[in-house]
């Protein structure tokens, strides 16, 4: 019996020293990271340059700590967390990053959207846009470029030396793959029609005890569609006289026309309604006192 407890206990002792003491420092940081901020959040980081995740990373440092662990030690750290946190590890797949910040999970999207990164266009990428080249002169002398540029329809002329591109084009559009002429096109002329960043796969917020998927937030976006809404929602206040603060002054306008109309039109019925003056009758009178 002896024996066994202590074969037990080598075991034991053998499976506390199987663990590096660098992964129970990198867990225990990592749980304190999780206990200490309002959002945990797992983003992707697939096909980001190494260069674009520390350019980005050094940019929210004062907001955020970003860190890229194996998947077993941020795994046992989350189990320190409560069952919610714990379920964060569903979402953790390939080519990830973890986000700890106090801001909540949509600033932090927010946050994230806005420090993108422009890249150039990899041969086979999808537009998500058109892709346009704008017209005007560029620093390409002539040469080879020519028939590059002419290749994918641009219009060119030649001036102080230099390509100039007489019209603006689409050389990709929207849900089209970019093609090998293409980028090599984009690339001689500086454009970077992509961006790189941090897309947020899940996060969970420690004032509300949830995790939110799929997080999206495009401030620029967002309001280009709020301004949108309004100007539709404003059309159709106009439209049926709702009373608001926001078209009290178009009513008011209305009516002031209004008023103006009737007004002239009643004065041109009064006016013809008035007696017409007799125009003949004092010429009369003046012929017959002339007559003898």
């Amino acid at each position: 019996m002896a024996k066994a407890n202590k074969k037990t206990n080598g075991n034991a002792e053998r499976a506390a020293k199987a663990v590096p003491e660098a992964k129970l420092k990198a867990v225990s940081k990592i749980a304190g990271f999780i206990k200490a901020n309002k959002t945990i959040m797992i983003a992707s980081v697939k096909n980001m340059p190494s260069s674009q995740f520390q350019d980005i990373r050094k940019k929210l440092r004062n907001d955020a700590t970003i860190i890229i662990a194996k998947k077993s030690t941020i795994e046992k750290a989350l189990e320190s967390g409560n069952s919610q946190v714990n379920d964060l590890k569903k979402y953790i797949d390939s080519d990830y990053a973890f986000i700890f910040s106090k801001l909540n999970p949509f600033e932090l999207a927010s946050l994230l959207s806005e420090n993108r990164s422009p890249v150039k266009a990899r041969i086979g990428q999808e537009a998500a846009e058109d892709i346009i080249v704008d017209a005007g002169p560029t620093d390409l002398i002539p040469g080879p470029a020519i028939s590059e540029l002419g290749a994918v329809g641009l219009k060119i002329a030649i001036e102080d030396g230099k390509i100039n591109i007489r019209e603006g084009k689409a050389i990709v559009r929207k849900g089209e793959k970019v093609s090998e002429a293409a980028a090599s096109i984009m690339a001689k002329l500086s454009i970077k029609p992509f961006t790189v960043g941090f897309e947020p796969i899940a996060a969970y917020d420690a004032d509300t005890g949830s995790i939110y998927a799929g997080i999206r937030v495009d401030k620029k976006q967002t309001l280009g569609e709020l301004r949108a809404d309004y100007a539709r929602a404003l059309g159709l206040a106009q439209s049926i006289k709702y009373t608001c603060k926001e078209i009290i002054g178009y009513l008011l306008a209305v009516a002031s026309s209004h008023e103006k109309a009737l007004e002239s039109a009643a004065h041109a019925v009064k006016q013809a309604a008035a007696p017409e003056t007799p125009a003949e009758a004092p010429a009369a009178q003046e012929a017959q006192l002339s007559s003898p």
